[in-house]
Order: structure tokens, then sequence, then C-alpha cells
């Protein structure tokens, strides 16, 4: 009798092949408060779109457009992934110049309870 195949298994083979391999968090200094923008609109672009890519990476490309973006931590509850592998994840779409990234928001923006508030009614809606 054959064991049938893990969900969590297939899942984890994929991100293998989405990451070529790597499973370290990236050298990028990616935490679960910077902010990732998609560099181009995925389904536009300097002639060609995103539609040769992995689709996971089409989702987080098009969760983060740009001027505004998303926090790692959003982007990882969206997608149902744990920090670390979508950091390394992260990380891959960054040394293909598919996203930008900025540090988290300074001690005065975070002092500003709007945005704070924001952010909070946007993972409470996930």
């Amino acid at each position: 009798m054959t064991a049938a195949p893990q969900p969590g298994r297939r899942r984890r083979t994929r991100l293998y092949a989405l990451t070529d391999g790597r499973t370290a968090a990236s050298r990028h200094g990616l935490t679960m408060d910077t902010v990732i923008t998609a560099t181009a609109d995925p389904g536009h672009g300097h002639g060609h779109g995103h539609g040769s890519l992995p689709t996971e990476w089409q989702d987080i490309l098009a969760m983060c457009p740009s001027p505004n973006g998303r926090a790692v931590a959003e982007i990882a509850a969206r997608m149902r992934m744990r920090l670390t592998p979508m950091v390394v994840l992260l990380g891959e779409l960054l040394e293909r110049g598919l996203i930008r990234h900025r540090p988290p928001l300074d001690a005065s923006e975070t002092s500003n309870v709007h945005l704070l508030m924001k952010i909070r009614d946007n993972l409470a809606r996930l």
C-alpha cells in the first residue's frame, strides 16, 4: 500500500523550484515590515508582461503595485506562506529586478495611528 503524497511536501518542492533551490533568507535584509513594490505593472511593462513567470510570482507582483506596495508580512499572510520562505522568494524576485524594497517605516511614520489602523484593517480582512 503506497502512501498518498502529502500536500505540504508538494508545496515545499514547488517552493524549492521557485527559489532555485535556495532556502536561506536573502542577504537583502528583508524583514517582515520591509515594504515591497513591483517594478512594473504585471499586466503591462516593457513590451512583455509577466505571463511567463510562475503564478506565485505573478500573484506577488499583482498585490504590490506602485507606489504603495505591501509589507512582507502582509504578502506572506495573503499567500498563506511562512515568513522565511516568503523572504527567500522575494529575494529571488529582487535579484531578477521584478520588485523594489524600501526599509520599514521610520519612527515618525509608525507613530501615525491612521497608518497603523490601515495596516491592521488590511490584515484583518485576510
